[in-house]
């Protein structure tokens, strides 16, 4: 799939190929979480213990 394609209904980035591919991470703690809308942008809100944390972000869906 070419860059600005659409999927599903929706316009893939640019950098997209819209293949699934699969992660392996290490970690203490994982959430299960739905980005909500935010302006022009998306939201997940986290515990407030995580703050100053490095997370990772992954979209499966």
């Amino acid at each position: 799939m070419k860059n600005g394609e659409r999927r599903n209904g929706k316009t893939m980035p640019p950098g997209t190929t819209g293949k699934k591919v699969k992660f392996e991470a290490f970690g203490e703690e994982m959430l299960d979480k739905k980005v909500s809308q935010s302006g022009n942008s998306g939201r997940i809100y986290l515990p407030p213990d995580w703050v100053g944390h490095h997370v990772k972000i992954i979209r499966v869906d």
